[in-house]
């Protein structure tokens, strides 16, 4: 059978309905990693839900221990059909956010798939439970059209990214044997339109903190005490604003990354505009000679995720003792990240904020990483979307979020190629997460094709 006969297999699966009866039992299951102690409801994933679907497709799996006591297992497949053919390494999450089950829209639920329209709503549906799941009914495509992959796959299924990845990188750190191959393609992340297809090959890094104004115990009133207690509050505003200047450009040397060559500014100049977009940009904000695109895939942005003083809910009249404020940079390649917080702390000092203490987060930081558009593995994968779709993706440098990226290209040197299939607007994390019913199918047939072209020996690709 030929490649055409296994696009058909997939849209097949999407239009009778046993892609959506899948992911309808995937989506059933409460695996919110953020609640403490919630192991017992996250390993079904891993036990029940996944190995069936693992051994249809002629996979063996098995179940290994975390490194760290905050993370769940880690469940590893693998189809080797031989050692000689090249091996690809694919990656999900099982787990997802907090339900928020009271904040989502009548007659939705975050535990059940409910289509409506062209949207089909769950927790999950988006990030990551249908994005991995698409990747294994695209495998199941092309075996069913073959009748073999023609390559080999092994699969890394953690329950913790939205956590933060406890234990990944210690995991595949000790066990690189197991995991070798030439490649990591994976899905997670949106695309930037939902009919075109997205290529990234790395993500920002991430670094959270908080910085601290603590000046006395207790508050004291403001009308005995006003002018002549310093209030925390301002002195912390203060600080903050010599970090950026009033439209949030960094001030910062060492925070001001090198990396946006010639090279990547040509690859990003090819993305669409962000006119249209939910929410709208603000033109005004940001590095201000740098394009949109350039400002959140190519440079690093400052935010102050929360701030407070006194009691937010009740003020009184007083003059708190402490402020603090919980920050984070998102910072691309070329950012020495060793560096962050020690230029920081030089900064405010030299800015005479000796009273604001840098407090380091745990789980707080996310490495940045990038492959080179160029990379032979990246064009294989643009050159298989454009013989699928007629039309080349969208092509970015690295993600503008973070993912654990890092564990792939730096601790198992492997290249990353990601092919999203959600969209900006999927609402992951925030109540209503869906996926687009057709983005999902295409998203299947772009996979297919890929996974065909893998295994086809008149398909150039890089060797093994």
């Amino acid at each position: 059978m030929s490649r055409t006969a296994a696009l058909s297999i997939c849209d097949t699966l999407f239009t009778d309905g046993r892609f959506w009866a899948d992911l309808e039992q995937l989506v059933s299951m409460e695996t919110e990693s953020q609640k403490p102690d919630n192991v017992d409801a996250l390993m079904p994933y891993l036990t029940e839900a996944l190995p069936p679907l693992l051994q249809g497709l002629g996979f063996t799996w098995s179940l290994h221990d975390n490194p760290d006591p905050a993370g769940c297992a880690f469940l590893v497949a693998e189809r080797i059909e031989n050692h000689a053919l090249p091996t690809v390494l694919s990656y999900g999450h099982g787990d997802v956010t907090h339900g928020q089950r009271q904040d989502w829209q009548e007659g939705l639920e975050p535990f059940a798939l409910t289509p409506v329209g062209d949207r089909v709503y769950g927790r999950g549906s988006a990030d990551n439970k249908g994005q991995h799941l698409i990747n294994l009914h695209a495998l199941a495509c092309v075996i069913e059209a073959r009748g073999n992959l023609g390559f080999n796959v092994k699969l890394l299924i953690e329950m913790g990214e939205e956590i933060g990845s406890p234990g990944l990188h210690a995991f595949c750190a000790a066990n690189r044997e197991m995991l070798q191959a030439d490649v990591l393609i994976a899905s997670d992340g949106p695309r930037l339109q939902p009919d075109v297809p997205t290529v990234f090959m790395g993500a920002r890094g991430g670094l959270s903190f908080e910085l601290r104004v603590d000046l006395r115990d207790g508050a004291h009133h403001s009308g005995n005490w006003g002018g002549l207690l310093a209030d925390p509050a301002m002195i912390l505003a203060q600080a903050l604003s010599t970090i950026t200047d009033a439209r949030g450009q960094i001030r910062i040397p060492d925070w001001r990354p090198t990396s946006l060559t010639p090279a990547i500014r040509e690859t990003l100049a090819s993305l669409p505009s962000f006119d249209g977009s939910d929410p709208a940009i603000d033109p005004d904000w940001g590095e201000a000679d740098l394009t949109p695109a350039e400002r959140v895939f190519g440079w690093n942005s400052f935010a102050v995720l929360a701030m407070q003083s006194g009691k937010p809910d009740a003020p009184v009249n007083a003059i708190s003792g402490h402020a603090s404020a919980t920050c984070q940079l998102r910072y691309v390649v070329g950012t020495g990240a060793d560096n962050i917080l020690p230029s920081l702390r030089k900064h405010l000092d030299a800015h005479g904020f000796q009273q604001v203490e840098v407090v380091p987060m745990d789980g707080g930081a996310f490495p940045a990483t990038r492959l080179d558009p160029s990379h032979p593995w990246a064009q294989f994968a643009i050159r298989s979307i454009e013989a699928t779709t007629g039309a080349p993706p969208h092509v970015l440098p690295n993600l503008g979020g973070s993912l654990p990226n890092e564990c792939f290209a730096e601790v198992l040197g492997l290249p990353t190629i990601w092919m999203p299939h959600s969209y900006r607007g999927c609402n992951q994390h925030a109540p209503n997460e869906h996926v687009l019913a057709s983005t999902c199918q295409q998203a299947g047939q772009v996979m297919t094709g890929v996974f065909w072209d893998l295994g086809d020996a008149e398909t150039p690709h890089p060797p093994k």
